[in-house]
């Protein structure tokens, strides 16, 4: 990622676009816009987003599909721009891979707070706690992949990247360092550096469902990151 950070902005709505390319350009991003799906699939090989701004409610292909077409195409963050009864639109969003959702209408300043969240994460080498981590033990076989700490990668039993979004690795890297140990939400949110909380979130449960289908042999019974009733999620890495 450059010193300027380079973020597209995708939405029909000139006027938003306009205010956002305004705002961001003052806290110094590399700036590019798309009124559409067509638009932003040209833009995207050229720029090279290191995030994008998504909104989901489009004419034509709309912002999921999209979105699915960033997350296996481009290693981007993205933050979902919807309105607020949009929650169906949300889920699957995150479920697609998503790294943040921001309702509109929004406050300007929360939205730059929540993209220099997302860029802070995907450049970060580990979230807080790995530390504790065995230094040695910076291949962390997880189901069938392994996770690289080092290399912020996860891999699968032929050696083939496995794709993560920022907050997947970050909170692959909080189980690995701590193994056997129950979490709950507020601390898996902590350990990811994803600092909102809202009563009823449930993003932690949406990307836990993915990362089991990634590395779980068996997803719906699950092994490697189990369920712990009344307490949350816990790592158990296969005895040796």
């Amino acid at each position: 990622m450059s010193d300027r950070p380079r973020l597209l902005i995708v939405d029909d709505e000139k006027g938003i676009r306009e205010m956002l390319l305004e705002y961001f350009g003052q806290q110094g991003f590399d700036l590019a816009e798309a009124a559409d799906a067509v638009e932003a699939r040209a833009i995207v090989p050229a720029f090279r987003p290191d995030l994008v701004l998504l909104d989901l409610n489009m004419p034509g292909e709309n912002g999921l599909s999209l979105a699915r077409w960033l997350r296996e195409t481009s290693p981007a963050g993205i933050i979902m721009l919807t309105a607020a009864a949009e929650t169906v639109d949300r889920v699957v969003g995150l479920e697609i891979g998503a790294d943040d959702y921001v309702p509109k209408p929004f406050d300007l300043r929360e939205l730059l707070a929540r993209t220099r969240s997302v860029l802070r994460r995907m450049t970060a080498p580990r979230p807080a706690g790995v530390a504790e981590a065995d230094p040695s033990g910076r291949r962390v076989p997880m189901g069938r992949c392994v996770l690289d700490l080092d290399g912020r990668r996860l891999v699968d039993a032929q050696g083939a990247d496995v794709a993560l979004t920022s907050m997947e690795f970050d909170l692959l890297a909080a189980f690995a360092a701590n193994p056997n140990r129950p979490m709950d939400r507020d601390k898996l949110l902590e350990l990811a550096h994803h600092k909102r909380w809202e009563p009823f979130d449930r993003s932690i449960d949406i990307r836990i469902t993915r990362l089991r289908r990634k590395i779980e042999p068996d997803p719906s019974k699950p092994q490697t990151l189990r369920t712990v009733r009344g307490a949350g999620y816990m790592f158990v890495p296969e005895k040796g």
